[in-house]
């Protein structure tokens, strides 16, 4: 038996579940959510919780079972709570800024770099740059109830510019470790 499928997903008071024609329904305080499952793969709600089983043991269906599983598991979370990924951008003259449902990159190229958000996805910039290392560094934070719509513009994002190892400049996840380069020394 899989491990992480046969764990029941407990569902949030305020989160409702129903299961038809393969397709588990969510609806939170967040939003709504519809997860296709698996052909082999079924479910069931029970006393504030969504039991994902398996029909028999065959390779395909033990494959599927834990991946059904921690999709509903991530709908669930994201109607009730939300999804959120931070990233930062670092480097003189890196700007960024919310405008409806695009956001309008300044990322040391010769144009203005705009990104469209796409539909369920939204950002906010941090009002105070900080520092660090002596570069200004912009906080982007995305939202989102759908948490592959979500990783999948942060993705995107990052690149646009993403961080070089020498100065550290361009845009990185905030949990990200940059491993930084020394430059040349310039001796013989």
């Amino acid at each position: 038996m899989s491990r992480i499928g046969k764990l029941a997903i407990k569902l949030d008071p305020k989160v409702k579940a129903s299961v038809a024609s393969g397709l588990v329904a969510l609806e939170g305080p967040k939003g709504k959510m519809k997860v296709p499952l698996p052909a082999t793969i079924t479910a069931d709600v029970k006393d504030g919780q969504i039991h994902v089983q398996r029909p028999n043991d065959t390779r395909e269906s033990r494959s599927l079972h834990g991946l059904a599983r921690s999709l509903v598991a991530n709908a669930a979370r994201g109607v009730a709570s939300g999804w959120e990924r931070k990233l930062d951008i670092r480097g003189v003259g890196f700007r960024a800024e919310v405008k409806g449902k695009q956001i309008h990159f300044a990322l040391g190229y010769s144009h203005p770099v705009v990104f469209n958000l796409p539909e369920g996805v939204t950002a906010e910039v941090d009002k105070v740059p900080r520092t660090e290392d002596s570069l200004p560094t912009i906080g982007l934070t995305l939202r989102s109830v759908d948490r592959e719509a979500l990783g999948e513009t942060a993705v995107k994002i990052r690149a646009l510019r993403p961080p070089e190892p020498y100065k550290g400049k361009g845009i990185k996840y905030s949990d990200e470790r940059v491993r930084r380069k020394e430059g040349k020394t310039g001796t013989a």
